[in-house]
């Protein structure tokens, strides 16, 4: 399997007046091509932190960080973005979707990024991804007019749009009734499973924690367990 992330003795600190207080304290870790990993830990505990690190949204004060083999330390800005954008995938709690564009034109958008103006392969992309996560018929309905489980698919068909190698998904299922979540969790696995994606799921929910394959946790910003885990 093929190294998708790997972090050596990643550490960042943050300055407060004169002061500087180190929020993570040299972590390593990697994840492989295809795995299903929770990362859970209290609040506080420094995985919002790590997570805008994983996802190049922020920079490490020292340590390495490597994307699908790429170094970053020494990346300049421009590289990076170039670097996030075609490597990761997000899926936030919030969804962050474009209320006034409809769920397709919200899932073309990384591809928009990418490639500066829309054309017929990029609208078959985004439908095709609309139809794994169940919502052709949603297609050209405002993003706004979704029910929040429906905003949400369409959050995961958007984070896919450039074929990431990992997908970030923070607190994916918070915002949803039991009975939804349930279902965007499954819609998470499925993708893991049928196209091999590398999904890191931070949650505070331990029955969906429970669901993955290997769960990392994080206290004080030091990763204090990291363990295989076999969903019944």
């Amino acid at each position: 399997m093929a190294e998708v992330l790997r972090l050596s003795q990643l550490r960042k600190s943050y300055l407060s007046g004169e002061e500087e207080t180190e929020i993570l304290h040299g972590i390593d870790l990697s994840l492989q091509s295809g795995e299903f990993a929770a990362l859970i830990g209290p609040s506080g505990s420094g995985k919002s932190t790590l997570l805008n690190l994983i996802g190049l949204l922020d920079r490490p004060s020292s340590g390495e960080l490597q994307i699908s083999g790429s170094a970053t330390s020494h990346l300049p800005e421009a590289a990076i973005t170039r670097l996030r954008g075609q490597h990761i995938g997000f899926v936030f709690q919030q969804h962050l979707l474009i209320p006034a564009f409809t769920a397709l034109e919200n899932v073309m958008m990384p591809l928009l990024v990418e490639r500066g103006r829309p054309d017929p392969q990029m609208r078959q992309r985004a439908a095709e991804l609309l139809a794994a996560v169940g919502l052709s018929d949603r297609a050209d309905y405002l993003a706004g007019k979704l029910s929040g489980g429906q905003q949400q698919r369409v959050a995961i068909a958007r984070a896919l749009a450039m074929r990431p190698a990992l997908v970030l998904a923070d607190e994916p299922t918070g915002n949803l009734d039991t009975q939804t979540a349930d279902s965007i969790f499954s819609l998470l696995r499925r993708i893991n499973q049928e196209d091999g994606t590398t999904f890191l799921i931070v949650t505070h929910d331990p029955r969906l924690a429970a669901r993955c394959d290997r769960i990392i946790e994080l206290v004080d910003g030091r990763i204090t367990a990291d363990r295989e885990n076999h969903p019944a």
